[in-house]
């Protein structure tokens, strides 16, 4: 068995026996299952009711709020106009209010526009100043539209609504919202990659400082060259990733064909909903979800998976060998801060740009040129495969990536061979640079 060899099966079954890989390897899948539940259990919890008053010298506009008082709403409307307004303060002081709407009489309704005060001890939410806004300001068109003698009843009956329903060219109905599902599946494929360098990048960068710090290193050398260590330590580490991936994954798919089995759903790409499903999906909530199930099993599922494993191995080998050259670079984690920030610019800079860019133009240049870069390209790639990409974007992605894989291995290696005995001294980024001439 080669050296290399030996250092991939040491490092994969220290990291495989480590207590915290298999506690972790199955608690994860029910913790990240926990916090959704928890978050969506948060998401129905109704708000305490706040109290508003209503001052409203014109008589214009107090029904219109009272309207809107309705069972389990967030705001409750009291109209006191007959009260005082500074007495009013004073209760909003005391916080028998949460807030105060204060309409005063003017001459011209056009002033209205311009004249309404909100009072409150606390800033009201954006949301609670737009519904203000829309019913003031709906009241006030309707007026507009009567000093005008204009029909209103005739011009709200020439308002539509109109409602598209989405359609594919084989006739099934389509989800909206279908983008979203593309890029949540894309994104959290890149975000666990993103996830897996940070950890599994931060593992080996820990291993090489152990080593070093306990001078274990100066005896592993003497029998093994340090490219073949650094190797070894990626590689070993990356496949003790990628069985917890597998795990999680066999685990993931067994919830989601529990939930398809739950909801009903004939997962496959041929898999069609019931007509009167289909037909009663706006007003049926799980009709709604079925649909989306559907749409997330007609994805180009395989193409999806085989692109995660290739950016997978592609960007956590680049990235990790950063860590490497890092970690041989420092004599302890907190010297090593000021190396990570420029590794971590990227991953960062690919997320916002998947989820800001990609959802909404994903073939478009800056999707297209940041998929090429090798950085970046192993989570903005993954989050533009659901979507379509040409065969051949994703070879010269694939390309790059690897071949920038190879040449950062040979710099950080540079790196490592000298740094991995280099004790009490911080490394500056001119000494580092110097290192790559050696």
């Amino acid at each position: 068995m080669s050296i290399i060899s030996l250092i991939i099966k040491r490092e994969f079954i220290a990291k495989v026996r480590n207590k915290s890989f298999v506690v972790m390897t199955f608690l994860s899948p029910l913790l990240f299952v926990a916090i959704a539940v928890f978050i969506g259990y948060l998401s129905t919890m109704k708000a305490e009711t706040k109290r508003i008053a209503i001052h409203d010298e014109t008589g214009l506009f107090a029904a219109d709020f009272l309207k809107e008082n309705k069972k389990g709403a967030e705001f409750k409307y009291l109209n006191l106009s007959e009260i005082d307004v500074k007495a009013l303060k004073d209760s909003i002081t005391k916080e028998n209010f949460s807030g105060l709407i204060v309409i005063p009489k003017t001459n011209k309704t056009k002033d209205l526009e311009s004249k309404i005060e909100f009072i409150s001890n606390n800033s009201p939410s954006i949301s609670f100043i737009e519904g203000t806004q829309k019913i003031i300001g709906t009241k006030i068109t309707k007026l507009n539209l009567e000093e005008a003698k204009l029909d209103t009843l005739a011009i709200q009956k020439a308002q539509s609504e109109v409602n598209i329903h989405l359609v594919k060219a084989s006739g099934e109905e389509s989800l909206k919202g279908l983008n979203e599902i593309k890029i949540a599946i894309g994104g959290a494929f890149g975000y666990l990659i993103m996830m897996f360098i940070i950890i599994y990048g931060n593992m080996v960068m820990r291993s090489v400082i152990e080593e070093k710090t306990n001078r274990i290193i100066e005896i592993i050398i003497s029998s093994v060259k340090p490219f073949q260590l650094m190797i070894g330590k990626i590689v070993g580490t990356s496949l003790a990733g990628i069985l917890q991936f597998i795990i999680w994954a066999i685990i993931g798919l067994g919830l989601m064909f529990a939930a398809s089995a739950f909801f009903g759903v004939n997962i496959g790409p041929g898999s069609n909903i019931p007509p009167v499903l289909m037909q009663s999906v706006d007003h049926n909530f799980s009709g709604i979800i079925q649909m989306g199930l559907r749409e997330a099993w007609n994805l180009p599922i395989p193409s999806i998976l085989i692109g995660f494993v290739i950016y997978f191995i592609g960007g956590y080998f680049l990235y990790s060998s950063f860590y490497a050259a890092i970690g041989a670079a420092v004599d302890n984690q907190t010297d090593s801060q000021q190396f990570l920030l420029p590794i971590l610019m990227p991953l960062i800079l690919s997320v916002y740009i998947g989820f800001f860019t990609v959802v909404n133009d994903p073939h478009g240049t800056v999707a297209v040129v940041f998929s090429m870069i090798p950085l970046t390209s192993p989570i903005v790639m993954l989050m533009r495969i659901p979507f379509g990409v040409p065969w051949w974007q994703i070879a010269i992605s694939v390309s790059l990536l690897f071949a920038t894989f190879f040449l950062v291995v040979w710099f950080a290696a540079k790196i490592y061979r000298v740094g991995i005995l280099m004790y009490g001294k911080k490394p500056t980024w001119k000494e580092l640079y110097k290192w790559l001439k050696y």
